[in-house]
């Protein structure tokens, strides 16, 4: 990480980099397996959430000027109806959850340390503020996908090692428009958490 820089910032501080996080989404999540084909306006929307909320974090890394990767975060209390139902439907309050909204990174920086370094900045966040569980979501994406490359590799490993359990129990839909189609569609998607000590 010689060249690069990592920070965090919470709720409003992100504002000046919300263009550049706009755009980083955007890109990274344009490949499989969210193929998510993305626009600025429904960017800022979602972001907002996140700058207006002080409770909210944001672990950016920076080449330079540039940003090149980031992770959020925020109490899933504050996170919408699709995200906290699992939760209370299995008998486990939101507000002791801190949600992991994404991880971002351009391919290049990749193998660095680099996502480990937003599970633990992420971690010691939640832990300082009293939260039980760590918890993300991703998208579930049938075996033999047309739009899978053949030298995919899930994330599922790095996430195993880091702590976290994938809990089938634990899932949802959420909508957006895959690179493709006309409209929005459902999405599969599962949660996985991490106990806190």
């Amino acid at each position: 990480m010689d060249t690069l820089t990592l920070t965090t910032c919470q709720g409003a501080e992100i504002t000046p980099h919300i263009q550049a996080l706009a755009r980083l989404r955007i890109e990274v999540f344009r490949d499989f397996p969210y193929l998510y084909d993305g626009d600025l306006s429904y960017e800022a929307d979602y972001l907002g959430r996140y700058a207006d909320n002080p409770d909210s974090l944001f672990v950016l890394v920076f080449d330079g000027d540039s940003l090149v990767g980031a992770a959020t975060g925020q109490p899933l209390a504050d996170e919408v109806d699709e995200f906290r139902h699992p939760f209370e439907a299995n008998g486990i309050a939101p507000s002791s959850v801190f949600y992991y909204g994404e991880s971002v990174l351009l391919h290049e920086y990749r193998g660095r340390g680099i996502g480990k370094r937003f599970m633990a900045e992420r971690e010691a966040h939640a832990n300082l503020r009293g939260f039980d569980i760590v918890a993300f979501c991703a998208v579930e994406r049938p075996a033999g996908h047309p739009l899978a490359p053949s030298n995919y590799r899930p994330l599922h490993g790095f996430w195993n090692a880091q702590g976290y359990q994938r809990h089938p129990e634990l899932a949802t839909t959420f909508a957006w428009k895959d690179i493709g189609e006309n409209d929005e569609s459902h999405k599969p998607m599962v949660f996985w958490m991490k106990r806190l000590d």
